[in-house]
């Protein structure tokens, strides 16, 4: 059987302007990185502003298992199968974080023959976003250390800087660290710490600004510090603003890709969904959405992340309404719900897959809260039993909710035809009512709790003492009517990893919140969610080679 990247390397692909022939943008519109990547300049993108939307849908899933279920492959191969029945379609998507590509959950170019392609660019430097974002974050660490070694005129007080250095990169030796080490002359002498780029709110910010102006004014809100008064000091006040725009100026035009199968993607941005608000940006997907009638999106990990953040975050942002969702699950992860061990997946187990699939109840149920249409799609593997997908199919009609079996991983968009038919028959016989989950005029605490109750499954939120002082700090300091953005683990509708399934008889734990001014919301910290991964014991990277050509091997 054929790898990913070996699929990718033998696909034959269309010069990227032809790709962005199919929506109507012009050569003189593009910024090439090469022959098959390019950005659309901000000239084009200004004369957009006018033109109707297409149909926007959102593609997100059940609790995955460590290895990921194949969310953006869904997402692709149904792109493609739009495409093959004369839809004009558009993908708008988030860039890979190396991070995961060198770790344990490999890259975000999808599978198969259900991919980005050239994959191998998009998943390591692509167009260089990763690093302008995490140059502009580390900049501004500069300048709040700088500004203590020349005197300090703003009074920020050492021991309450909350603004955090970053990399693109699992290095959990860096996740707590002392500088200033060495001398008067290397700066006060203080804790630090680092987060992945992913995880910084300068990827938050650069994926939901509107634009340069809009970007400005977010950044010039970070709060950075705290002063000797408790007060909190921003960005703005240390005149950080200019040169971190920039760093960003080119980054914030969104990049244009293709499938193996020349379907156009807008492939912009990557916060991570377990920690940030897991959506590519906000200008790629309004772009696609004024150059495509059907726009297909993800939301990183589970819907109880991804989804719930892009419902309750994004489209609240941005004014986005989406059309309908696909709920992408796979039998694997379902009996991983249901207590099986990695290693044992691909053997049939019809028990622990009906006990496992409560999860996908679980995720159903909390989509049609939002008042958005569902179709639920078996993300098929070779290993899958007829009998184990007939009770997945037979589990979707109990719940009176459309059920598709793609195959697009091994069949490219043919394999997704039904399921494009399925979601089209929905856009059209469905109306979409979204709504929020929460309203912003509720006190933090309780946006919390709302989260933690109807999404989660949870009977209650406990919070720390440190909690329950950041929420009232920063309620009084004006940042009550924020949005939340939750950071807890990705596996369990839970903040325990180990709760899989459906949990019951539980209360999510919060143990801090700190607030994203610049992203436009407050993040609470759960259980043991940490902002740096670290890489597994046995690394992705120890498997990857280039040869004596420079082809890349083992990326997949």
């Amino acid at each position: 059987m054929k790898t990913d990247i070996q699929i990718a390397q033998e696909a034959v692909m269309e010069p990227i302007q032809s790709v962005a022939g199919k929506l109507g943008i012009p050569d003189e519109a593009l910024e090439q990185y090469g022959k098959y990547k390019a950005k659309i300049s901000e000239d084009y993108l200004n004369g957009l502003k006018d033109k109707e939307d297409g149909k926007l849908i959102l593609v997100t899933a059940i609790n995955p298992t460590p290895a990921g279920e194949g969310k953006t492959t869904i997402s692709i191969g149904l792109a493609d199968a739009f495409s093959q029945l004369g839809k004009k379609v558009v993908l708008a998507l988030r860039e890979p974080s190396l991070g995961p590509c060198f770790g344990l959950k490999g890259g975000a170019a999808g599978g198969g023959y259900a991919q980005l392609v050239p994959m191998e660019d998009l998943n390591l430097h692509f167009t260089g976003d990763f690093h302008a974002i995490t140059s502009a974050n580390n900049l501004l660490a500069a300048m709040i250390d700088n500004h203590l070694h020349s005197g300090n005129a703003l009074g920020i007080d050492p021991t309450r800087i909350v603004w955090k250095r970053c990399m693109d990169m699992n290095d959990r030796a860096l996740r707590n660290i002392t500088v200033g080490l060495g001398g008067k002359i290397n700066g006060p002498v203080r804790e630090d710490h680092f987060v992945i780029t992913a995880a910084s709110e300068i990827m938050a910010i650069f994926c939901l600004a509107d634009d340069m102006a809009d970007l400005k004014k977010r950044l010039s809100r970070i709060v950075v510090a705290y002063n000797y008064a408790g007060e909190p000091v921003t960005a703005g006040e240390l005149n950080a603003v200019g040169a971190m725009c920039a760093l960003l100026r080119d980054a914030m035009q969104p990049n244009l890709m293709q499938t193996i199968e020349h379907t156009p993607a807008f492939v912009h941005g990557g916060p991570f969904a377990n920690i940030a608000h897991g959506c590519n940006s906000v200008r790629a997907t309004r772009t696609a959405l004024k150059l495509g009638d059907y726009v297909i999106t993800e939301a990183g990990f589970g819907a109880d992340l991804g989804a719930e953040k892009f419902l309750d975050i994004k489209c609240r942002q941005a004014g986005l309404h989406p059309a309908a969702a696909v709920i992408v699950a796979s039998i694997q992860a379902l009996k991983y719900n249901g207590g099986v061990q990695k290693a044992d997946l691909k053997t049939e187990n019809t028990e622990a897959l009906k006990k496992g699939i409560v999860n996908l109840g679980k995720h159903i149920e909390n989509l049609r809260k939002y008042g958005v249409p569902i179709v639920v799609a078996l993300n098929s593997f070779i290993t899958d039993t007829e009998a184990e997908s007939a009770i997945v199919e037979q589990f979707c009609k109990d719940h009176d909710c459309e059920f598709s079996r793609a195959t697009v991983w091994a069949d490219g968009g043919k394999g997704g035809i039904d399921l494009a038919k399925k979601v089209l028959a929905t856009l059209e016989n469905k109306q979409s009512n979204y709504h929020p989950i929460y309203d912003l005029d509720m006190p933090l605490e309780e946006k919390v709790r709302t989260i933690a109750k109807e999404i989660y499954g949870a009977d209650d939120a406990e919070f720390s003492a440190a909690a329950k002082k950041s929420l009232r700090v920063l309620q009084e300091q004006g940042f009550g009517s924020l949005p939340i953005c939750v950071a807890k683990t990705q596996y369990s509708l839970s903040d325990d990893q180990h709760k899989l399934g459906r949990p019951t008889n539980y209360n999510i734990t919060v143990r801090d919140a700190y607030v994203s001014a610049g992203a436009g919301f407050v993040v609470v910290l759960t259980g043991e969610i940490i902002q740096m991964p670290g890489l597994p014991r046995r690394a992705a990277a120890e498997g990857i080679d280039v040869d004596d050509d420079g082809v890349i091997s083992g990326l997949f």
